[in-house]
């Protein structure tokens, strides 16, 4: 049986667990390490730790080792990493991969250097995507507030001769919008790239899931899906059980 790996994606904006629509509108919805705990219990995959606001001063070191200890299950953490000695901080902190954003835009070097030291399976470029005023997907960053111009085929490729391992490949139109991944996108970068694509914003369902896979996705993050409950948002972690992914998408691909 094809095991896919179901994820959730935590957003930490000032220590607190936050989430988004179309990276806009943060809402407070918990403690990162109650969170791990619920997710450890509920048996996820692995987790994503997204520090929105660690750009500003790096990440914190002693917080993201915190919740490594809590967490049973593979971590990942991105957010304010500029340099090696940070990335090598956070491996030997308990993070098994560092999430690159902004600054694997900037510092074309610090994929290659990153991989160089912990291995490409531990680099994951994240890549946030918006379609322009013309329909043309375009890559983002500083948290979905910059537009590269760079279209994210091109960079797709360039970070993975880089040495990225791994995409993280999110949505900004679709972020917290339950209205379904971008499926188009998905199929464009991972038919380009031979390394996985994690596909992220806007699934609510696990039939989502399942049409990301179609469209070329090898795992599935989701924050909002995770966290939230019913019409109104109320705040309610869950994750789907063993059983039910089995049934609605592992067993859908053999």
């Amino acid at each position: 049986m094809k095991r896919i790996r179901v994820i959730p994606c935590l957003l930490i904006q000032n220590g607190g667990l936050v989430k988004s629509i179309k990276f806009k509108d943060h809402k407070y919805v918990g403690d990162p390490i109650n969170a791990v705990k619920i997710f450890n219990e509920k048996g996820a995959d692995e987790i994503v730790i997204l520090d929105r606001t660690a750009n500003l001063k790096g990440p914190d070191i002693t917080k993201i080792k915190d919740i490594a200890s809590e967490a049973f299950m593979p971590l990942s953490y991105g957010g304010g990493i500029t340099t090696l000695d940070q990335i090598k901080q956070l491996i030997t902190g308990g993070v098994e991969k560092v999430v690159l954003n902004t600054n694997a835009f900037k510092k074309k070097g610090l994929v290659r250097e990153g991989a160089r030291y912990a291995g490409s399976q531990s680099i994951v470029v994240s890549i946030d995507v918006k379609k322009n005023f013309f329909g043309k997907y375009k890559v983002f960053i500083e948290n979905g507030t910059k537009n590269t111009g760079q279209d994210p085929i091109e960079y797709a490729k360039a970070v993975v001769v880089a040495g990225a391992g791994e995409i993280l490949l999110t949505s900004i139109d679709m972020d917290g919008t339950f209205g379904g991944f971008d499926c188009e996108l998905i199929h464009q970068i991972s038919s380009s790239v031979n390394v996985p694509v994690v596909a992220s914003g806007g699934a609510s369902t696990i039939q989502d899931f399942v049409k990301a896979v179609e469209n070329g996705a090898s795992a599935l993050a989701a924050g909002s899906m995770f966290v939230f409950q019913g019409p109104h948002r109320a705040v309610l972690i869950s994750y789907p059980s063993e059983s039910e992914l089995k049934e609605k998408l592992f067993l859908h691909f053999n």
